[in-house]
């Protein structure tokens, strides 16, 4: 989101923003971005410090209006110079704004988006998987989903919560087997159960990564 009037500005971000395939939602009122931030999650957010009422509207992202996203502040001479740290400024645009400044900031700012999206990205799929806990007990459970951090199964058997689990599973369109430890985050009667991943070797968490990358960009 784009909080500015500053319509020249404006059409610089949005001819970069386009290049990056970055959607751009732009909102001349503090306001009225602020009751747009309340209602829905958004990637990133550039903020016009000239637009009157923005001290309120970037104090009001310090309390916790918006989640997860990176703050990018336009700067208009020296007077929204001072406490950028305390205003939350995670990159920095000096007007005007030349195409080279904005696609090199842009930029690194669309990796941190991209960056984000992957981390919290569920992957649906349905692979069979081995489940071992307990004193070596064994279960067959079907992966309904992945990400980087955990893993949505359904068991027929209703696991302990807070349980201690070893998983074994292969991803699609890859040789070998991926084994993780985890605890079971939660469940419920359906035989639906979330597993936390708590221990896996660098190798194999490079390659899900990887993997969940390739599944975000071809789908």
């Amino acid at each position: 989101m784009v909080v500015s009037r500053d319509w020249q500005e404006v059409s610089v971000l949005e001819c970069v923003l386009g290049s990056l395939h970055i959607g751009v939602d732009v909102e001349s009122e503090p306001e009225r971005a602020r009751a747009k931030l309340a209602k829905s999650k958004i990637d990133a957010l550039i903020v016009d410090c000239d637009l009157e009422g923005t001290a309120r509207f970037l104090r009001g992202l310090k309390n916790g209006l918006m989640q997860n996203s990176v703050p990018l502040i336009i700067l208009s001479g020296s007077s929204c110079r001072s406490n950028l740290e305390a205003k939350g400024a995670t990159f920095v645009f000096e007007k005007p704004i030349s195409v080279e400044q904005a696609v090199h900031t842009l930029s690194a700012a669309r990796n941190m988006i991209l960056d984000g999206r992957l981390r919290y990205h569920r992957q649906a799929l349905d692979v069979p998987v081995s489940l071992t806990y307990g004193s070596r007990r064994r279960l067959k459970a079907h992966l309904m989903n992945l990400s980087q951090g955990g893993m949505g199964i359904r068991v027929q058997q209703l696991l302990p919560i807070t349980c201690a689990v070893r998983v074994s599973f292969a991803l699609p369109g890859t040789r070998g087997c991926m084994k993780v430890q985890g605890v079971v985050a939660w469940r419920d009667k359906q035989g639906n159960a979330g597993i936390r991943f708590v221990e896996i070797n660098h190798r194999s968490k490079r390659e899900l990564q990887l993997w969940l990358e390739r599944q975000y960009f071809t789908h």
